[in-house]
């Protein structure tokens, strides 16, 4: 089939192809959705005439992939921002069109090779490459990769070995390559991409981990305070009293965590309360880790976590000092919400640009796993759970758990939270340790170390969710070997037929 140059049928169908994809990621349940829609894009790449048709698929695609797939930050603006409908939509706007520039780039990329025996394979890596620059390029937006479609999928057993993006560069992989067969009946590589299907289940024998039998209480508190309560001056004493009252009954866990800023005060102004917790954990042999806020006598803000009450096993009583280094600060900043670029001008523009606490000051790339009980917790804040490469360069032989706690109450009854969770038990699959995601209200879960829910408290109601949650020991290929494998194949890929192509044309 010849597409016309000026024909919008298949950009439109694929614009709705993308939207379609919000349906294989959670809290809906059609794992397969991407390998059927991305495998249509291929098709239709290999039928456009010019790079800028190729181009225009590609960012169709990714107009209705992110459009509709990351609604949800528009009730966080609507909501929160003070601002017109239109001038929030407008937001919006420029968010998913910025995203769609992604995809459209390795679609464009990937026309070039149309005709190559290798075009499977460099779909899969211009794809990989140009998702790999979405996770860091303007500090990195990595939500919504089309590998987290499987954290209970089919591919899930692929993320110990090559993590979510591994699974990113299959799927595209495996489109590329029905594609291919559909157009050319060429069925050396969908041989070969049913092979990467078929062996998925015996990946589980190479997870690279096991339990060690042992099993650690936690307590997981969920405040659901309302998020314009959260920072009210007359709220506090009444938010802090009632995380005290909902923990005192779950005292004899051995790890208790509270969410993201549950103390609502900077921490040199909530001393006295936090020594009181620190002697009220360490006297029931147990540690309570929360999220707060600091600010510095030289003007630095951050958003981190402490411990109080039991750092070790042999702690005889509680450990907690402001000057302590057992804390973490978040490192990867959320745009607009905890830093504002040209916050100087932008803050005049509209309420949106001047949230409270939004312009925090950003912690080191490396720190150490918080200490709780003689436990090892490898912690994220919130939007960090996306970023593996973070999460890599942290953990060591000796994390016992994932940790991250958040605020979604900024994204309300939207799917939001759901994608939120979703991501760190990816995390989870590809690091082989139990995390543990405590929420101001929503969703608060354990995890095991497959990935595997083990137990949820209802979204917007308050309450502690306790669980036995298993200890592994062991090392995920994954964990050792990050992204490098792939990123050098891809590079490879592009870099040696981009050389080849130039070479035949001159």
């Amino acid at each position: 089939m010849l597409l016309s140059k000026t024909s919008w049928f298949p950009a439109l169908l694929l614009a709705g192809l993308g939207a379609l994809n919000t349906l294989a990621f959670a809290p809906f349940t059609y794992h397969m959705l991407p390998l059927l829609t991305l495998s249509v894009l291929a098709w239709l790449l290999l039928q456009a005439q010019t790079p800028k048709q190729a181009a225009l698929f590609g960012y169709a695609y990714g107009l209705g992939w992110f459009g509709v797939g990351i609604s949800w930050v528009h009730v966080s603006i609507a909501t929160f921002g003070g601002m017109p409908l239109i001038a929030s939509l407008a937001i919006m706007a420029l968010l998913v069109g910025y995203l769609a520039l992604f995809p459209a780039l390795a679609i464009w990329f990937s026309w070039r090779f149309r005709g190559n025996f290798w075009f499977p394979l460099v779909l899969a890596s211009s794809w990989f490459i140009t998702e790999n620059i979405r996770s860091w390029f303007l500090t990195g937006f990595p939500w919504l990769s089309v590998g987290y479609s499987q954290t209970d999928g089919w591919m899930a057993p692929w993320a110990p070995v090559l993590g979510e993006t591994g699974i990113s560069f299959l799927i595209l992989f495996i489109a590329g390559s029905v594609a291919v067969a559909v157009r050319s009946k060429l069925w050396v590589w969908p041989a070969i991409a049913a092979i990467v299907l078929i062996v998925s289940p015996a990946l589980d024998t190479i997870k690279g981990w096991q339990e060690t039998g042992e099993h650690v209480k936690v307590a997981l508190v969920q405040g659901n305070i309302a998020q314009d309560l959260r920072w009210d001056p007359d709220q506090e004493a009444i938010t802090m009293r009632k995380y005290m009252e909902l923990s005192r009954p779950h005292l004899n866990a051995d790890i208790m965590i509270w969410p993201e800023a549950a103390i609502p005060q900077l921490e040199p102004l909530a001393l006295a309360y936090l020594f009181n917790l620190d002697m009220l954990a360490a006297e029931n042999n147990t540690a309570v880790v929360t999220g707060i806020l600091d600010y510095k006598e030289n003007g630095e803000a951050y958003n981190g976590m402490i411990v109080l009450g039991k750092s070790g096993k042999e702690a005889t009583g509680g450990d907690y000092r402001y000057s302590t280094q057992n804390r973490y600060q978040k490192h990867h900043l959320l745009p607009i919400g905890e830093f504002v670029p040209f916050q100087s001008i932008l803050k005049h523009v509209a309420p949106f640009f001047n949230l409270p606490m939004s312009s925090f000051s950003r912690g080191a790339w490396l720190q150490p796993n918080l200490q709780a009980n003689g436990y090892a917790l490898l912690a994220a804040l919130c939007f960090e759970i996306a970023f593996p490469r973070q999460m890599i360069a942290n953990f060591d032989d000796n994390t016992d758990f994932l940790l991250t706690v958040s605020n979604d109450a900024w994204f309300g009854d939207s799917i939001g939270p759901h994608q939120h969770l979703e991501i760190a038990r990816m995390r989870a699959l590809e690091l082989g340790r139990p995390l543990l995601r405590a929420t101001n209200n929503g969703i608060t879960a354990t995890v095991t170390a497959d990935g595997k829910e083990q137990a949820r408290l209802p979204q917007f109601e308050q309450g502690v969710l306790t669980a036995e949650v298993p200890l592994v020991q062991g090392r995920t290929l994954y964990s050792l070997w990050n992204d490098w494998p792939l990123l050098v194949i891809s590079l490879l890929c592009v870099g040696l037929l981009s050389f080849r192509r130039y070479s035949l044309r001159t």
